[in-house]
């Protein structure tokens, strides 16, 4: 697989393969529009602690990361689907009890695919080691 540059992830992301994903420095889940799971990359289980496939279909809201909603995420997220156009970055704190920490998300909606991309880097939204 050819290098993706983050920024080219907003027209790419609908196209990569579990496989793909799973090779991507940074976390990557993608969200139907109403908060379930429909990809989870490999970075993001393992930071999060959680079996990869056992998230799939779960409500990210709620049942894997209840700690994300609050206006700051949950909120951009719902507005985002409500207006089908999306793409922002911003700090935020996930508080999990086996690994919390403080990472950049980027949020960003498919037209294509009516998803949300949730991607996942370190502080300064460098790729997680």
């Amino acid at each position: 697989m050819r290098p993706i540059d983050a920024a080219d992830l907003a027209t790419k992301a609908d196209d990569l393969s579990t496989a793909e994903l799973d090779q991507l420095p940074f976390g990557m889940i993608q969200l139907d529009a109403r908060g379930r799971i429909l990809k989870f990359d490999a970075v993001e289980s393992r930071l999060a602690s959680l079996d990869q496939q056992q998230q799939i279909g779960k409500h990210f809201f709620t049942e894997v990361a209840p700690c994300t909603k609050v206006q700051a995420f949950y909120g951009r997220f719902k507005e985002g689907v409500l207006q089908e156009h999306l793409d922002t970055t911003f700090s935020f704190h996930f508080a999990f009890k086996q690994n919390p920490r403080d990472v950049t998300v980027r949020l960003f909606y498919s037209k294509r695919t009516q998803s949300v991309w949730v991607m996942v880097s370190d502080r300064e939204g460098n790729p997680i080691a």
